[in-house]
């Protein structure tokens, strides 16, 4: 890891989805059997994508799916990789009971992880419980066994509400705190208690609860840190960014202990802006999934993706530089964006009047200026 001379570079993106048909491509899946009503098996997906793209291998290396995202990471060499990670990891065979979708990738492909050298899993979502409270301990202890970090879940509520503290290099830290909110399709059930595992969990978006929060924060921040808050917040396959979110997003800002706001959920690339310097994502998108046999949902462009790179001040948190690398899901992995997909994700950024303006570098990279 490293920090940039001028600031702290961070990797951020949205949902890395690594169970299912993806699992079932690694060297050691889980049972592939599922309990939804569009397939029964894991290995379905896998053969849904073959359909639309040509055979693909199994037991492939454990950096496969993020494909040529591995390369972006070591050029820009951030000083920390965080991510949603919405999979259980675990063989659990207790699933949720009346959940339509269930997600897990097996422990032994944990690999996959630290392939692309994640620090932080976020894990405030709503697939860490498709296994039961049996997969979510499972996957603590496997994400602990592998060194990495995890924000949003845990054993008990003080547990899921603390957050990751991630040392920079030449000192400071970065904290990742990690929020599931009810609009994600979380269940209060899920929701951590002082006896019970589950999530870190918001029953509602408002300026309110956005106040509340940051009051939860304000104790833990210490001079020279950084705050990351990762929400998973609203509902799919929406291209409106809901004014409740902004109204939230101005309350967490304005309190002065947030200086980025990591939102997610949405299956497909959502403008963000900046506030008072600060960066708010209203919604990363999908980054890895196995949805690429799937129709239904082709005009959202959920098969394109970005890398999100910000650069922050270490002393405001002020966004010095964001950088966005456009990537495609093809194949069950990631490769670089062509033209045309450039400049439909260009286009999805500067959807909305406060989206910021979108700049295109002659190496096909994005900036987001304010």
């Amino acid at each position: 890891m490293r920090a940039d001379a001028a600031g702290v570079r961070l990797f951020l993106c949205g949902d890395v989805m690594t169970g299912r048909g993806i699992d079932q491509l690694l060297p050691h899946p889980a049972p592939p059997r599922l309990f939804e009503a569009y397939v029964q098996s894991a290995a379905d997906y896998v053969r849904l994508a073959e359909a639309r793209c040509g055979p693909l291998g199994r037991g492939l290396d454990a950096g496969y799916p993020w494909g040529d995202a591995l390369a972006v990471l070591e050029q820009m060499r951030p000083a920390l990789r965080i991510v949603n990670l919405e999979t259980a990891v675990t063989v659990s065979e207790e699933a949720q009971p009346g959940k339509g979708i269930h997600y897990r990738m097996h422990p032994a492909n944990a690999g996959c992880l630290s392939r692309a050298g994640i620090d932080c899993c976020v894990l405030a979502n709503n697939h860490v419980l498709d296994w039961g409270v049996v997969g979510l301990l499972e996957t603590l202890r496997t994400l602990q066994a592998a060194h990495l970090r995890f924000a949003g879940a845990g054993r008990n509520a003080g547990e899921a509400a603390a957050p990751a503290r991630l040392a920079l290099p030449g000192g400071g830290r970065v904290l990742v705190f990690g929020v599931a909110a009810a609009s994600s399709g979380v269940p209060p059930s899920w929701a951590a208690t002082a006896r019970r595992p589950g999530v870190n969990y918001l029953e509602t978006v408002s300026p309110a609860s956005a106040a509340w929060l940051a009051g939860a924060i304000a104790p833990q921040r210490q001079p020279g840190d950084l705050v990351v808050l990762s929400i998973h917040w609203g509902a799919n396959w929406s291209p409106a960014v809901p004014p409740a979110h902004r109204d939230f997003a101005r309350e967490l800002i304005r309190s002065g202990v947030v200086d980025v706001v990591h939102g997610h959920s949405s299956h497909h690339v959502l403008p963000g802006e900046f506030m008072d310097g600060r960066l708010v994502l209203y919604g990363c998108g999908d980054f890895i999934n196995d949805y690429e046999g799937i129709g239904g949902h082709e005009a959202f462009r959920p098969d394109l993706a970005l890398m999100y790179f910000p650069r922050l001040d270490r002393d405001t948190g002020k966004v010095e530089q964001l950088l966005l690398v456009p990537m495609r899901q093809r194949r069950l992995r990631l490769e670089r964006a062509g033209d045309a997909d450039v400049a439909a994700l260009a286009d999805m950024l500067q959807a909305h009047p406060f989206g910021g303006r979108v700049g295109l570098r002659p190496d096909g990279v994005l900036e987001l200026a304010g």
